[in-house]
C-alpha cells in the first residue's frame, strides 16, 4: 500500500508587483498542488460588496458578504481564473479600484476572520496548496512547510504591474502606479490586523534581477532539497 503524503504547504508572502502569482502559479503545477490566491478573494468581497452596496465601513456586512461567497479558482495555462457563484470574474477583480478597495477591506478584521477558514478549506481539499498573499506564513498558515517572502525594487514593482494591466487590456501611468502602490504599501504594512510583513523563518528573495523562472527554480531547488525523498 503506497504511503499516504503529507500534506504539503507553501506559503508565498510579498508586497504587489513582485512577481508573486506568476511565481505561484508555476510552483503549484510543478508540485501537483492547489494554487490559492488570497489577494483575489479580498478583491471578490470588495467586488461584490460593491455590486449590494455594502460601504467599507461596515464591518459585519463586509464579513456577510465574505462567509457567503460561492468563490472558486481554476488555472488556465500560466492565468488563474476566479469564479463567483460559477462566473468567471477575473478581469473585473484586477481593476485598479477594485485593488484599492481590496486594500481598505484587507483592513476589516472582520472579513480577515471570515475568510481564514475559507482559506485553509483550499489546502485541506487535496494534498496541500501553494497560498499566495500578504499574511499567509504569518496568519492564514503560521505552521506552513515552507515559507518564502518575495521583495522588488519600487521600480521594478511598477514595470512588471504595468505590464499585467496592460496585458488584460488597461493602461495605465507609470507616475500613477507608482503611487498607488506606495499607498498600498502603507495600507498593508500599518494596519493593525495581520500587517504586511515576512515570517521570522521565510526565505527572502529579491526579485528585482531575477526572471520568474529563476525565482522559480529557486524556490522548487529550495522544497526538493529540504524535503525527504520517498
Amino acid at each position: 500500500m503506497a504511503r499516504d503524503k503529507k500534506r504539503l504547504v507553501v506559503a508565498l508572502d510579498g508586497p504587489a508587483g513582485v512577481g508573486k502569482s506568476t511565481v505561484a502559479i508555476a510552483v503549484a503545477r510543478e508540485l501537483g498542488l492547489a494554487y490559492v490566491e488570497t489577494g483575489a478573494l479580498y478583491r471578490a468581497v470588495a467586488y461584490l460588496a460593491a455590486q449590494r452596496g455594502v460601504e467599507c465601513s461596515d464591518p459585519e456586512g463586509l464579513a456577510e458578504v465574505a462567509r457567503r461567497m460561492d468563490v472558486s479558482f481554476r488555472l488556465e495555462g500560466a492565468d488563474n481564473k476566479v469564479f463567483l457563484d460559477g462566473k468567471d470574474v477575473t478581469q473585473d477583480l484586477h481593476t485598479r479600484k477594485m485593488g484599492s478597495l481590496a486594500s481598505l477591506v484587507s483592513a476589516v478584521p472582520a472579513v480577515r476572520s471570515a475568510l481564514l477558514d475559507v482559506q485553509r478549506s483550499f489546502a485541506d481539499k487535496g494534498g496541500g496548496a501553494v497560498a499566495e498573499g500578504r499574511d499567509i506564513g504569518t496568519v492564514v498558515f503560521p505552521s506552513a512547510d515552507f515559507k518564502f517572502f518575495l521583495t522588488a525594487e519600487p521600480v521594478q514593482r511598477v514595470e512588471r504591474r504595468r505590464k499585467q494591466l496592460a496585458s488584460m487590456g488597461m493602461e495605465a501611468d507609470s507616475a500613477a502606479l507608482s503611487r498607488e502602490l506606495a499607498e498600498r504599501d502603507k495600507q498593508d504594512s500599518s494596519r493593525a490586523v495581520a500587517p504586511l510583513c515576512a515570517a521570522g523563518d521565510a526565505v527572502i528573495i529579491d526579485t528585482t534581477s531575477l526572471t520568474a523562472d529563476a525565482v522559480i527554480r529557486r524556490i522548487l531547488a529550495h522544497i526538493r532539497g529540504s524535503r525527504p525523498s520517498g
